[in-house]
């Protein structure tokens, strides 16, 4: 199976070589790899470069965004700009962020789980932060979802969901349009991904209400909105985040910003979280 992977880095020289080297030394190599310099004011090029003049599948492009680290939309432009160069010859597209270091044989464990069940339409391992002298699991999320740095699509999958959404929430978006169209989701805990740079460490603070706003754009609707920041901001250990969320909540609810999916879309979202939280409460019984 073919892979391409698009890589956004703003500012990652320090950084993307270790992802890129992790990526060359993969036991079952991609086709494609495309890092997109988002605006960088340091050597994120030269070191690119560097990789580029030893492996001729590796290819750069520059976009100038804005220069606040927003979450959402700023990255899902840069792997656009990137996407946009690459041919359809593709049976797999991963979005990986440039802060990132694979185990060498986490190219070839996608490619199987991809090849034994034709109905996974995505698939990811688990991001490990490191905390003194151990690498633990970055537990912001639960272990069936997969995490926005390490995004892979087979082509059918992201073809349905109609790609990627330039908006805070994409990364659950795209899962829950490709449960809609009847796409598995799948997570391996075998394949640690070292996550150098944490989650959120560099957003803006201008983004404190885009949680929120992307609750209201998926239509969660108010209750779901509700236990979901609830949910998010323990996980993150930061109980002021739920005001924050539920401000970006109603603001984004006010201003009536538009919907990211349709209204059956919606539906189907809403019945779907309820039904997961329905049986996790049962499991706790």
């Amino acid at each position: 199976m073919n892979i391409y992977i698009v890589i956004p880095a703003h500012n990652e020289e320090l950084l993307i070589g270790q992802t890129l080297t992790s990526l060359v030394n993969q036991t079952v190599l991609p086709k494609k790899i495309v890092v997109v310099d988002d605006n960088s004011t340091d050597g994120t090029s030269a070191k690119v470069q560097k990789f580029i003049d030893k492996h001729p599948y590796i290819s750069l492009v520059h976009t100038n965004s804005s220069t606040d680290h927003m979450p959402g939309s700023k990255v899902i432009n840069a792997f656009y700009q990137g996407f946009k160069t690459l041919d359809s010859n593709y049976d797999i597209i991963s979005k990986f962020d440039a802060d990132l270091i694979f185990p060498k044989n986490y190219l070839e464990t996608l490619i199987a789980n991809f090849k034994n069940n034709p109905k996974t339409g995505m698939f990811g391992g688990f991001c490990y932060i490191q905390k003194n002298d151990a690498w633990v699991l970055e537990n912001l999320t639960n272990k069936d979802h997969i995490r926005g740095a390490l995004k892979s699509y087979r082509k059918a999958c992201f073809d349905a969901i109609g790609g990627l959404k330039p908006a805070m929430g994409w990364d659950t978006i795209d899962e829950l349009l490709a449960q809609y169209h009847n796409w598995e989701i799948k997570t391996d805990a075998s394949l640690h991904v070292k996550h150098l740079k944490p989650t959120g460490n560099t957003y803006n603070t201008k983004a404190k209400y885009k949680q929120g706003e992307a609750f209201y754009r998926m239509r969660y609707g108010f209750i779901i909105t509700l236990i979901a920041s609830i949910k998010l901001a323990l996980l993150k250990k930061k109980p002021k985040l739920i005001i924050d969320y539920i401000r970006g909540f109603l603001k984004a609810k006010n201003a009536q910003q538009p919907f990211l999916v349709s209204a059956s879309e919606g539906t189907f979202i809403r019945k779907l979280r309820w039904k997961k939280m329905l049986s996790k409460i049962l499991k706790s019984i």
